[in-house]
């Protein structure tokens, strides 16, 4: 995976909670923090994202996203 954001840790998928549209994922990435973003279920389908997958918040300016080693 090659991306331009600077800010991109690594963790694993603790919990998601898909609506209709959107889903809220949370990353934990160690020593009791958690990181939530808010996706698109379409999203979480595409990236095939799982309890417990390993998964990276990347963080560009105000936004969260989610990205996966394929």
């Amino acid at each position: 995976m090659k991306i331009s954001a600077r800010n991109i840790i690594k963790g694993t998928v603790k919990e998601i909670t898909t609506g209709r549209l959107v889903a809220h994922v949370v990353i934990d990435v160690g020593n009791g923090i958690e990181i939530v973003s808010q996706i698109t279920a379409g999203s979480v389908e595409n990236l095939n994202l799982a309890k417990g997958k390993s998964a990276y918040a990347v963080i560009k300016s105000d936004h969260v996203l989610i990205a996966v080693d394929e």
